[in-house]
């Protein structure tokens, strides 16, 4: 099972919030692409990043031709690091994905254009192929939230994982919003029956406050839990990435590797 440490990128720098507020702002560092070598030299084989001002404001990333900050920090995490990295927020249209891709990024996580836009995501099948294109279904009290998680829509997770999976998309971020940033554990029950019900690859994301967490998930794995995303857990050393790799990569007891 991977294990993606998260930067998360507003007005260009890393920080963190709690259930996704962006009144709820821990600056961690003015240098994401610093941050982005730290996690990577202590083992990291993927990063997961995250334009929360994307997210918040949507619109399309470029602005007058000109890339926006946070695509600036994007540019150079990928200058300082050699390791795949899988970029979202505010990601709306087959343009934005082009040009994320284009700046070397591996994976695209979309979000908001899977409920309402799906096309999108067609589209970007298509064109980009499957191992690129991941969605994200961010989950409140059981349904999809979008737009930063600052609009709850009618569309029941599971229905959307399921619709996705038809459409020929292979993995998903799933995150329990209201546990992210909270250190309060993370929902493998969620996580295993989305994997299970829609036959997505997923990677769980949202609250992963100690290594139990990642040992349940790594449990997980058997139906189809790939990851998880860990970010205030590592930023405040709750948890160290290299104990969390050792036991995401651990095997179950009878599995054979």
């Amino acid at each position: 099972m991977f294990v993606f440490p998260a930067i998360d990128l507003k007005g260009g720098r890393c920080v963190r919030l709690r259930q996704g507020d962006p009144n709820a702002e821990r600056v961690y560092s003015e240098d994401p692409a610093a941050v982005a070598r730290h996690w990577v030299t202590g083992g990291a084989s993927w990063l997961h990043v995250v334009n929360l001002d994307g997210a918040f404001q949507g619109g399309g990333l470029r602005s007058g031709g000109a890339l926006p900050l946070n695509l600036l920090r994007l540019q150079e995490i990928l200058q300082a690091v050699d390791s795949p990295i899988q970029f979202g927020g505010g990601l709306r249209s087959l343009e934005d994905i082009d040009l994320v891709l284009q700046l070397g990024a591996t994976r695209v996580v979309l979000g908001s254009v899977a409920v309402h836009h799906p096309d999108v995501v067609r589209q970007a099948l298509k064109r980009f192929g499957p191992e690129r294109v991941v969605v994200a279904l961010d989950a409140r009290g059981g349904y999809v939230v979008t737009h930063g998680w600052l609009e709850t829509s009618n569309v029941p997770v599971i229905a959307l994982g399921k619709a996705m999976r038809q459409m020929g998309v292979l993995r998903a971020v799933y995150t329990d919003t209201r546990r992210d940033g909270m250190l309060s554990g993370v929902d493998v029950e969620g996580a295993t029956l989305l994997a299970r019900q829609s036959g997505l690859l997923v990677i769980a994301s949202g609250g992963v406050g100690s290594l139990e967490d990642v040992r349940r998930l790594r449990a997980a794995a058997q139906f189809g839990v790939e990851g998880v995303i860990i970010g205030q857990a590592l930023y405040s050393g709750a948890i160290s990435l290299t104990e969390a790799i050792a036991v995401a990569s651990t095997p179950e007891s009878g599995e054979t590797t």
